[in-house]
């Protein structure tokens, strides 16, 4: 704004001692009224949010958990039945999770130990050593950060997590706190949106966006089958991502935030009790996987990207899905409904890792190629659906195998209770070279991508 008012300062004085500018009164109040447009112009675009950079957290060697160690525990337990065992360990098999992911350490205790103390330390564990890494690498210290958002979908103590993040990190006074929870595993995306509009709001401010979910809390402990799937696919994981909306940031930064959308179908019966936490037969409390729950995600996701599409797609893609709207809404032929081409717009694919079979029904709804889906085949194989944080994994396996360039776009898209469907679309301002890049995938990168076997055909007798 100084520049501005020094600009039209400029022009005042020029337009008052050379005498060939006539008649002056004149152009003096053109120039004022051109310079107010550009004024209120200026005033009106929003500011710019930056991700300054971001952090997965990596638990330790005492974390590991192979599938036979968590079939073992759930039979010491000996709470499922021989018929829940059996479709436990055909869950395992079919779920696209590697032999090794992570669970927190109370869980691998015999009995495992499932108190409110357990379950706070593990959230303080992942949150904490996200935060510890994010601050290293940014060099940003606590006091400048001015807006903090954490989200975990199932646990919920009191104080909330973003009153332990304040406490620990003594974050300023008159911080902007906020903590959302029931959101699902699209909550991560949603977040970013949440602060983008509060770093819009607030100009030269940092947010903080914290995500995780916490496992001690979110077992369920009975013989619902329909709530067993949570069991089996869940692991331990957390993210911690600092945006900024200080233009001086846009150098240091390692992308741009260009476009989030959020879908909600919600409204429809159907989709919102297709992921739902209830109470089963025995009282015991789990989170129930509607058998509709795929058709739900199919339909989410028409109804999200037909929003997105004209937003990022290139104008031939436009065209096409325009022409084959016409043809089917207004001609009434029986074309089928043109899916566009997103391989257009763009490079790198951060699809949120719900399972194997979510990521089979997205790779053919979006046709996709294997090396798109990469990123989150192998971030569910390595470290299981980490709900809300799973984006980040991705991205950073994305960076770790050094395919980031100046000017690629990333698409980060996650589904969530609700049911949801959100998006974040990220610019490059850089090469993200791995080799100097701290990551969860860092020292095991180069075993990456591996092959997975395809699920047994079924028989049709």
């Amino acid at each position: 704004m100084n520049i501005f008012f020094t600009f039209l300062l400029v022009v005042t004085l020029t337009c008052f001692y050379i005498p060939e500018l006539k008649p002056r009164p004149a152009i003096i109040t053109a120039c004022c009224m051109a310079m107010t447009l550009v004024y209120h112009f200026l005033r009106s675009r929003p500011n710019k949010v930056y991700l300054v950079d971001f952090a997965c957290f990596k638990p330790s060697m005492a974390c590991l958990c192979s599938k036979d160690t968590l079939l073992d525990r759930a039979k010491r337990v000996g709470f499922l039945t021989d018929e829940n065992f059996k479709l436990v360990t055909k869950i395992l098999d079919r779920s696209g999770l590697g032999p090794w992911t992570y669970v927190p350490e109370g869980l691998l205790e015999i009995p495992p130990k499932l108190t409110l103390d357990e379950a706070r330390k593990e959230t303080d564990t992942v949150l904490f050593g996200a935060v510890d890494e994010l601050l290293e690498k940014t060099g940003v210290e606590a006091k400048d950060i001015g807006i903090l958002v954490v989200n975990c979908c199932l646990f919920n103590p009191t104080p909330s997590l973003s009153d332990t993040i304040v406490n620990r990190y003594k974050l300023r006074g008159n911080i902007l706190a906020y903590n959302l929870s029931g959101m699902g595993c699209s909550a991560g995306v949603l977040a970013v949106d949440f602060a983008k509009q509060l770093l819009q709001a607030h100009p030269n401010s940092y947010a903080l966006v914290l995500s995780t979910e916490n496992e001690i809390s979110s077992m369920y402990w009975g013989n619902q089958p329909s709530m067993l799937l949570v069991n089996c696919l869940f692991r331990m994981g957390g993210s911690a991502a600092l945006l900024s909306s200080h233009p001086s940031d846009r150098n240091r930064s390692k992308y741009e935030l260009v476009h989030t959308l959020r879908t909600h179908v919600g409204a429809d019966d159907n989709s919102y009790k297709c992921v739902f936490q209830e109470e089963d037969d025995e009282c015991k409390v789990g989170v129930s996987l509607s058998k509709e729950l795929m058709n739900v995600a199919r339909d989410a996701l028409k109804v999200h990207i037909t929003s997105l599409g004209p937003v990022v797609l290139p104008i031939s893609e436009k065209l096409k899905f325009l022409v084959n709207l016409i043809e089917r809404k207004v001609l009434k032929t029986k074309f089928e409904s043109y899916v566009p081409n997103f391989k257009l717009a763009f490079n790198h694919f951060c699809i949120h890792t719900g399972g194997r079979a979510v990521l089979d029904r997205m790779q053919k709804s979006l046709e996709l190629e294997d090396w798109h889906m990469e990123p989150s085949r192998m971030t569910l194989y390595r470290f299981g659906n980490t709900s809300s944080s799973s984006v980040w994994y991705e991205l950073a396996y994305c960076e770790a195998k050094g395919r980031v360039r100046k000017g690629d776009r990333v698409w980060q898209m996650a589904f969530g209770s609700g049911f949801k469907c959100n998006t974040a679309v990220w610019v490059a301002l850089t090469n993200v070279e791995p080799e100097s890049n701290k990551s969860p995938w860092r020292d095991e990168i180069r075993n990456f991508p591996v092959k997975i076997d395809p699920l047994p055909v079924k028989s049709n007798k």
